[in-house]
């Protein structure tokens, strides 16, 4: 059986659906357009549909990364949508912690101060991430995830409200024309107070579906700006600023520059890592500081303080002598 509904009506998934997109989702990517069209089903699920030619945009084979138009006919296949009462909802501590941690809300956006140890969105084991908190504390709001932060790094996430807000910001994203600080802590001393890495990053999958970036001729351009604040005797606190936003690219530049982050376990030195952990050292060393952008004539700009348990390492943290 096929049922025809539009694209602001999710269905529970029983039978093949043709859904026409409404034109307040024109340019979204359709794994989204699908998360808002099958509630309770995994991301995992999602994608497995796609990659398998499942999902077909105005009959043809959908990719992960395709993106609908108002008016465009969806076919989505037979899934089964969770029911009601069957998804665990997340602990009160975790949605209070994510209400705590909201610095700035207007009619556009949300903006949090996330903390380390939170994921921005569920998957890959994590039940419930940023964006799963702040849809269960505001169940009748609209709210969508405008870029991303890696789970163990801490400080400034967006957050959209409103359709126009997401893909406008998503627009300046794409064009660079965003504004991204962060700091983090580097190994050891930087060969000038001053350095720019402006070398190409690519992304690949190693055996057992781990993620790596690496610096390669054949990646995407990436240019990175760091600009050493204070030197400590086995490590210097760096400002990094972004002119791209590729994944991973701080960790990666850094440690092309041969001093990776502290507290990276994925591209860190493993020893110099170690070497910290008495001073309080436990996670990534990395924090969005600053995210700024102008849009629809109006300048945004968050900051976000250092997280309480980095700012505690680096008062331990023995200085450089001169």
């Amino acid at each position: 059986m096929v049922t025809r509904t539009s694209g602001n009506s999710p269905d529970t998934g029983a039978g093949v659906r043709l859904v026409r997109v409404a034109d307040d989702r024109d340019g979204q990517r359709i794994d989204n357009f699908l998360t808002g069209q099958l509630k309770g089903v995994p991301k995992s699920l999602i994608y497995r549909i796609l990659r398998t030619g499942q999902v077909r945009l105005n009959g043809k084979r959908a990719k992960p990364d395709s993106r609908v138009a108002g008016g465009d006919e969806v076919r989505i296949p037979p899934v089964r949508v969770a029911e009601p009462g069957e998804v665990v909802a997340p602990a009160r501590g975790l949605t209070d912690r994510i209400g705590s941690a909201i610095i700035y809300e207007d009619k556009d956006f949300l903006v949090l101060s996330k903390p380390a140890g939170i994921a921005a969105h569920g998957g890959s084991g994590v039940s419930h991430g940023a964006i799963e908190l702040l849809r269960a504390l505001r169940p009748k709001d609209t709210i969508e995830l405008v870029h991303r932060l890696d789970r163990d790094t801490s400080g400034v996430l967006v957050l959209a409200r409103r359709r126009a807000a997401l893909t406008g910001l998503q627009e300046q994203i794409r064009e660079n024309r965003t504004t991204k600080q962060y700091l983090c802590l580097l190994q050891g001393k930087l060969p000038r107070a001053a350095i720019s890495v402006n070398a190409p990053l690519r992304k690949s999958i190693l055996q057992g579906g781990e993620r790596m970036v690496r610096v390669d001729d054949d990646g995407k351009p990436s240019l990175t700006h760091f600009r050493t604040l204070e030197l400590y005797a086995p490590a210097s606190l760096v400002e990094a600023t972004l002119e791209t936003g590729r994944t991973h690219q701080i960790r990666v530049h850094s440690l092309h520059l041969g001093h990776p982050i502290a507290g990276d376990e994925k591209y860190g030195d493993a020893g110099f890592n170690k070497s910290l952990r008495p001073f309080g050292v436990r996670r990534l060393f990395l924090h969005a500081k600053h995210f700024g952008f102008e849009l629809g004539g109006k300048s945004y700009a968050f900051s976000a303080p250092l997280a309480e348990d980095l700012a505690i390492a680096l008062d331990k943290l023995p200085p450089l002598k001169r």
